[in-house]
Parts: structure tokens; C-alpha cells; sequence
């Protein structure tokens, strides 16, 4: 049995930063800020208790006769005894000897073109431990996007308005920094393993560390960017919130109602109509959340089973990194023209530059793994490179079929303009080389 190293982290992750919000907010009201530890203490309590419904919705705990755990988790204490549990699971599991244990079927990575299938004994421990796992990455995604992100550009907000950052507070942020990163980086495994279900997948280090990277400059960029616009358009920034996120939010539900599928009624048993539209709510809303600061790795799908579009759809990659990156360029190009003095000091072109280099840094992060990391790249239809070298050829080959059209048609225009001019032959036998050579172009 593995190490539970994820729930350790996000335990940890939790629990700190946690303990440094509730410090800066004792800050905030010592020094007369009251709106600053009223947003504070929002965007640390209410990841909390999403948290606590999140692990005991994975754990089906609300139709199990518990009250001891859900005392616990009423108390926010639920993370720690979840800990615990899985602590005294992982030290007892070669200890006794488990009666009943279940087969399970995956498939290995292609090699030579084959693919393998391997029978796996999965004790009641291991599976024990697999939703605990489950659970944790989860509510480590939820804490991430929809309290970590909002913790993060507030306290970097205030740290702009007041040019001054405290101890306390640049803790803080750099642990909301670490739990997005690291939200995003579960949310990056947990979209391959649903994806590829059906195989055994491992992750190597090098791919942790690419992700890693990738994530922390993309999302450390498009904070700044945020925070830099609010501090010169604060009545602006809520019109640019609510476009990204009502049309993150509201993209699933148009596609499922475009499909004419019947409603899903197979996401819990336990749960009526009305759980289930809830649960489908708050799922957009974390979509939504998570596509605000970082691309979210998988594509919603309410009228799948699995609620997850299984196919890899790079043109839709393509789209959101070039529509994010131009975001970011005019929101950067607004802050330079309305930048007021609190500024006076910085270098805005070359701020802007780093900014924009930092973004394309994280593009290239991202590359690199989908080309060389990904641990089912094998399954992939085309490649990054093939994409990206077939995107080139076609639009090479779109230019010079549409120069040749132009050029074709204003042959067209001098051979009708000059009607008393009698033909020559060599005129009449460039036609149809060029209409050939539109065609080669056309089938190429």
C-alpha cells in the first residue's frame, strides 16, 4: 500500500492556512480594518465548510448512523479525524489478514502496439484508503479555487493599496499559492484518471514537477493581472468577473440542453431530484471557479455518467489559452493607461513584459508535458507536435490558395477589360496551370 502522501499534504494545507487567516484577520481587527477581516474570515471559513460536506458526501456519511463524525466535522475538526483514519489504515494494513478481497481489471500503456490486461486483489484496506485519497483530492480542489484563489488576490490587493507586505500576510498568500498550485495539480491526476479509467496509470516525478511549474506560473500571473486591473477599475473588475464566470458556468448547462438529453438521475442513489440539481450547481460553480484562474484541465459533460468528457479535445486548449492570453493583454493595457500614483515607482512596460513572458512560460510548461510527461500519451490520437505541425500546414496551405485566388481573379478582370485584344496562347495555357495548382493546393 502506498504512502497517503496526498492527504498528508492536504491536510497540512489545509490546517495552515487555515490557522494564518484566522491570524491575519486578528490582525486586521487590532489595526481597525473591519471589511478586510470580514473578507478574511470569508474566504477562510467558507472553503472550510464546503470541505466538511464534500468529505462526508464522499464517505456517504449522511444515511450512515455516525454522530461522533458529524460532530467532528460540525466542529471543522472533520479533515484531522479523516487523518487519522487513514494513519491507523495504512499501519495495520500488513498486519491482519483481510477475509475478503475484490479482483479488479486494468489495462497497461501500449507497448509495441499491444496493451496488457492485469487482474489487481484489492483488500477492503485499499479500498478504504482509494476513497480517502478520493475525498481528499476533492476537497483539496474545493479549498483551492473557491478559497485559496478569491484569499489570495484579496490579501495581494490590500499588500497594492497599502505598499506594504506583513509577515502575516505574505505567509498567508504564499500558502493560498501553494494550495492552488497544488488544487490544480489534483485536478490535473484526477482528470487523467477518470479519463483513462480503464488503464493503469502512473505518474512519474518529472511529470509532478512540470505541472508544478506550469501551474504556478500561470495562476501567479493571472492573480497579479487581476489585482493590478482592480487597483485602477474596481467598478470595471465586476463586470469582467461576472462574464468569466456566468459563461463558465452557464457553457455545461447550454451544451447538455443543445443535447436533448434526459436529466441525470444516476449520480446518487440516496439523492431526489432536487440533490441532484444542487450537486450539478455546485459542480458548474467549482468549473467555473477553477477556469477563472487556470485552465481546469476536463471538460464538464451533465449528460455523461461520468459528468467528464473523456476525449482530448486540443482545439478547445487552443481556444482558452490564446482568449485568456489576450484577456490578460488588455486588461494589462488598461491598467497602463489608468495606473495612478501608488505606481509611480514601477516600471509598467517592463512589469507588463514579465507578466506577459510569464504567461507564455507557463504555456510552454504545459507543452512540455502533453508532449513528453503525460503518462497516456501514448493513447493520444496526434501529439502536441503533430497538432501544432498539421495547424501550420493548414494555414500555410489556406494563405497561398487564397493568394492564388486573388491573383486568378484579377487575370479574370484584365482578360474581360481587354475584349478587342485577341488572346495570345501563352495567356490561354497559364489558366489552367494556375486553376491546377489551386487544386494541388486544395487536396494538400
Amino acid at each position: 500500500m502506498k504512502f497517503p502522501g496526498s492527504v498528508l499534504a492536504s491536510v497540512f494545507l489545509f490546517v495552515a492556512e487555515t490557522m494564518a487567516a484566522l491570524y491575519l484577520s486578528s490582525t486586521y481587527r487590532s489595526g481597525g480594518d473591519g471589511m478586510w477581516q470580514s473578507l478574511t474570515l470569508l474566504f477562510s471559513l467558507l472553503p472550510c465548510a464546503l470541505v466538511q460536506l464534500t468529505l462526508l458526501f464522499v464517505h456517504r456519511d449522511f444515511s450512515r448512523d455516525r454522530p461522533l463524525v458529524l460532530l467532528l466535522h460540525l466542529l471543522q475538526l472533520g479533515p484531522l479525524f479523516r487523518c487519522f483514519e487513514v494513519l491507523c489504515i495504512y499501519c495495520q494494513s500488513g498486519h491482519i489478514e483481510e477475509p475478503y478481497v475484490s479482483i479488479t481489471k486494468k489495462r497497461q500503456m501500449p507497448k509495441n502496439g499491444f496493451s496488457e490486461e492485469i487482474e489487481k486483489e484489492v483488500g477492503q484496506a485499499e479500498g478504504k484508503m482509494f476513497t480517502h485519497r478520493s475525498a481528499f483530492s476533492r476537497a483539496s480542489v474545493i479549498q483551492a479555487f473557491l478559497g485559496s484563489a478569491p484569499q489570495l488576490t484579496l490579501q495581494l490587493y490590500i499588500s497594492t493599496l497599502q505598499q506594504d507586505i506583513t509577515v502575516g500576510r505574505c505567509v498567508c498568500m504564499l500558502l493560498s499559492l501553494l494550495s492552488i498550485v497544488y488544487g490544480a495539480l489534483r485536478c490535473n491526476i484526477l482528470a487523467i484518471k477518470i479519463k483513462y479509467d480503464e488503464y493503469d496509470v502512473k505518474v512519474k516525478p518529472l511529470a509532478y514537477v512540470c505541472i508544478f511549474l506550469w501551474r504556478s506560473f500561470e495562476i501567479a500571473t493571472r492573480v497579479i493581472v487581476l489585482v493590478l486591473f482592480t487597483s485602477v477599475l474596481k467598478a470595471w473588475v465586476v463586470l469582467v468577473v461576472l462574464i468569466n464566470f456566468f459563461s463558465f458556468f452557464l457553457y455545461p448547462w447550454i451544451l447538455f440542453w443543445c443535447s436533448g438529453s434526459p436529466f441525470p438521475e444516476n449520480i446518487e442513489k440516496a439523492l431526489s431530484r432536487v440533490g441532484t440539481t444542487i450537486v450539478l450547481c455546485f459542480l458548474t460553480l467549482l468549473y467555473a471557479g477553477i477556469n477563472m484562474f487556470c485552465w481546469s484541465a476536463v471538460q464538464l459533460k451533465i449528460n455523461s455518467p461520468d459528468l467528464i468528457s473523456k476525449s482530448q479535445n486540443w482545439y478547445r486548449l487552443l481556444m482558452y489559452y490564446m482568449l485568456r492570453f489576450i484577456e490578460n493583454a488588455v486588461l494589462l493595457l488598461m491598467w497602463y493607461l489608468y495606473k495612478t500614483d501608488i505606481y509611480m515607482y514601477v516600471c509598467a512596460p517592463l512589469l507588463i513584459l514579465k507578466l506577459l513572458i510569464g504567461y507564455c512560460t507557463a504555456i510552454l510548461f504545459m507543452l512540455i508535458f502533453y508532449q513528453f510527461f503525460h503518462p497516456c500519451k501514448k493513447l493520444f490520437s496526434s501529439s502536441v507536435s503533430e497538432s501544432f505541425q498539421r495547424w501550420v500546414k493548414c494555414s500555410c496551405c489556406h494563405c497561398r490558395w487564397q493568394k492564388s485566388s486573388d491573383s486568378l481573379g484579377k487575370t479574370d478582370v484584365r482578360s474581360s477589360g481587354d475584349r478587342d485584344e485577341t488572346p495570345s496562347s501563352s495567356k490561354i495555357s497559364s489558366m489552367p496551370s494556375q486553376i491546377l495548382n489551386a487544386d494541388d493546393l486544395c487536396s494538400a
